[in-house]
């Protein structure tokens, strides 16, 4: 449970799921161009390698032969 914590992609995808949320309540905090926004961050998050499964021993693109 620590590494799954320790893990950016997750802290992202809780962030993401706020905006998510208050839209679901009525509440409008996004801008009208959100999603040409979101995907150049997450564009960035890719390059940077961020985004990965802490849970394999290669931690790389190997799938691990387990």
């Amino acid at each position: 449970m620590k590494n799954r914590l320790r893990n950016y992609g997750l802290w992202i995808s809780i962030i993401a799921l706020i905006p998510m949320l208050c839209e679901g309540f009525g509440i409008s905090i996004l801008p009208a161009n959100y999603e040409e926004i979101a995907l150049a961050v997450l564009g960035i998050v890719v390059l940077l390698g961020i985004v990965n499964n802490p849970n394999t021993v290669t931690h790389s693109f190997l799938d691990d032969k387990e």
